[in-house]
């Protein structure tokens, strides 16, 4: 069983940046990480996702050209730079493995059989 922890959420302004950390306890190497953010009222949302070599990546048309997501599977971590953040970006932000053992990222949240218990972002204007 893969154990996620998130950090580096924080209270920063519009156009700072952010990196986001996902610490797995168990070895990811095999599988697909994802990024899903949730604001208080909303459903939780595709956010990036990235294949288990790196070959492959998807991310959400808002976040495009803003946010980068990476992973060292040597360190069992997943990370998510982002860049301009905007006060729409206000989420918590989590990490989740998909199973799915060689399989491409996937953008669905029901796809993912491991989160974590998520980091806050908060973005004043």
């Amino acid at each position: 069983q893969v154990q996620l922890v998130e950090s580096g959420g924080g209270l920063v302004q519009a156009g700072d940046s952010l990196r986001l950390s996902c610490a797995a306890s168990g070895r990811i190497f095999a599988y697909a990480m994802a990024w899903f953010c949730q604001a208080p009222g909303k459903e939780r949302e595709f956010v990036a996702a990235i294949s288990w070599s790196g070959g492959r990546i998807d991310y959400a048309d808002s976040v495009k050209g803003r946010f980068t997501i990476s992973r060292d599977n040597a360190k069992n971590m997943v990370y998510l730079q982002m860049n301009s953040l905007k006060p729409d970006d206000t989420a918590a932000y989590y990490c989740a493995v998909d199973e799915n053992l060689g399989g491409a990222p996937r953008t669905v949240a029901t796809a993912y059989d491991y989160w974590g218990r998520g980091t806050q972002v908060t973005v004043s204007s």
